[in-house]
């Protein structure tokens, strides 16, 4: 088995995904830093923004807000997060992630396990906001 080696992502270095909605920006994961057991991003939600309802058939979800607030609806029920708390998605989870502040938020996300292959690690079940918009696909974008 190789070694993983310790790497260093720039969220300014890593292009938005703006496809289900806000800024997510995959900064660690298998593609990027050889990752074995999930990955980690960062959300960039302005006021009015959301990521449209989604599950994760092989992965729970953790959300940490570091700045502004948000509202996590899992399953419908709302669960609001402020700046310093955070939330588990569990697996299969319908989840929705929506910004009714007046302030930016942003948010660390993670997730793991990773699915067997990107493709089957999101479903979405609501229509995307942004599907026609251009980004660039990081393969195993939440």
């Amino acid at each position: 088995m190789t070694a993983l080696r310790p790497t260093k992502v720039a969220t300014r270095d890593v292009a938005p995904n703006r496809r289900r909605g806000g800024d997510i920006r995959v900064l660690l994961s298998p593609k990027s830093a050889g990752s074995t057991s999930g990955f980690m991003g960062v959300l960039f939600l302005d006021p009015g923004e959301y990521v449209a309802e989604h599950y994760h058939p092989y992965s729970e979800e953790f959300l940490y807000v570091t700045r502004g607030e948000i509202t996590v609806r899992v399953n419908g029920e709302p669960i609001t997060l402020r700046e310093g708390e955070a939330v588990l998605v569990p697996i299969e989870a319908r989840h929705r992630v929506e910004n009714h502040g007046a302030d930016r938020a942003e948010v660390v996300l993670h997730l793991g396990p990773l699915a067997p292959r990107p493709e089957l690690g999101h479903v979405d079940t609501e229509p995307l906001p942004n599907a026609g918009h251009t980004s660039i696909s990081v393969g195993d974008a939440p």
